[in-house]
C-alpha cells in the first residue's frame, strides 16, 4: 500500500493558532520542535511532492523545497510592528533565473484558518512590470483569451489587480490592452477551509490550480525569463 501523499496535521493548525495568539520568542522557542516537525518539514515534504508533479507541466518553475520555503521569521529591521513570526507558513515557485526578483510563480501558504493558493505576477520591479505591460498590449488578444480559460476561472478568481487611476506614462488611451495595462499585478487565487490542508488531497489540490495557471504564467514570464536551463532535479 502506498503512503498517503504529504499533507499537515492538526497540530499543525494548533500550532499556528497558538502562534497567533502569543507571537513573542518564548513561547515560540517552548514550541519550536513542533514547528520544525508538523510546519517546516511537513511543507518541504509537500513542495517536494508539488515538484514531482510540476515536472510535467512547469519545469523551469521547480524549485529546491530548502529555497521555495520562506522563513517563518519576520523581518523586523524597518518595522513598527515588532511582532517576530509570521502567523502562515508559505512556499513560492519562482521562475529559474528569476529568484531573486518577482516574475510570475505559484504560491500556497497555510495559516490558522484558510489554505490559500496563487499563481501570477504580485509585486514585479518597476522594469519588469514595463515589460510586462508592453508584452500584454503587443499580445493582449492572447492574454485575453488566457484569463478566459474555463478550467482556470472554475478552479480560482483572478486578482483584483491593484489597478492604477491612469494609464502609466508611454501607453495610449486607445490602447486595445488599456484595461490591462492599468493593472499592478497579474494572477489567480483561491482561499480553501484549513481542513483541505489536512487530507491526503492536499498535493492534488494544490497541482490542479498550478497546472490551470501555467500558460498564463509562462506567458507573464516570456518578457522577462532567461533562457531556459535544465531543472535543477
Amino acid at each position: 500500500m502506498a503512503p498517503a501523499a504529504p499533507h499537515y496535521t492538526s497540530e499543525a493548525i494548533k500550532f499556528l493558532r497558538g502562534l497567533k495568539r502569543n507571537n513573542n520568542r518564548d513561547w515560540f522557542n517552548a514550541r519550536k520542535a513542533i514547528y520544525e516537525r508538523e510546519i517546516k518539514l511537513a511543507t518541504q515534504a509537500i513542495v517536494a511532492a508539488v515538484n514531482e508533479e510540476m515536472l510535467r507541466f512547469a519545469p523551469e518553475n521547480v524549485q529546491p523545497p530548502q529555497k521555495a520555503v520562506f522563513r517563518i521569521y519576520r523581518d523586523i529591521r524597518f518595522s513598527s510592528d515588532k511582532r517576530p513570526y509570521k502567523t502562515h507558513q508559505g512556499a513560492w515557485w519562482a521562475r529559474s533565473g528569476l529568484e531573486k526578483t518577482s516574475g510570475g510563480g505559484f504560491y500556497f501558504h497555510l495559516a490558522d484558518n484558510e489554505l490559500l493558493i496563487a499563481a501570477g505576477v504580485y509585486m514585479p520591479e518597476r522594469e519588469q512590470l514595463l515589460a510586462i505591460r508592453r508584452h500584454i498590449e503587443a499580445n493582449h488578444a492572447e492574454m485575453r483569451a488566457l484569463l478566459k480559460a474555463k478550467k482556470l476561472n472554475a478552479l480560482m478568481t483572478e486578482f483584483d489587480g491593484s489597478k492604477l487611476t491612469r494609464l502609466p506614462k508611454g501607453f495610449l488611451p486607445e490602447s486595445p490592452a488599456a484595461d490591462l495595462i492599468l493593472n499592478r499585478q497579474w494572477g489567480y487565487s483561491t482561499r480553501l477551509p484549513v481542513e483541505a490542508a489536512t487530507k491526503p488531497t492536499l498535493v492534488k489540490e494544490i497541482v490542479k490550480r498550478f497546472e490551470a495557471a501555467t500558460p498564463l504564467i509562462a506567458f507573464l514570464n516570456q518578457p522577462l525569463a532567461p533562457k531556459a536551463r535544465k531543472p535543477l532535479f
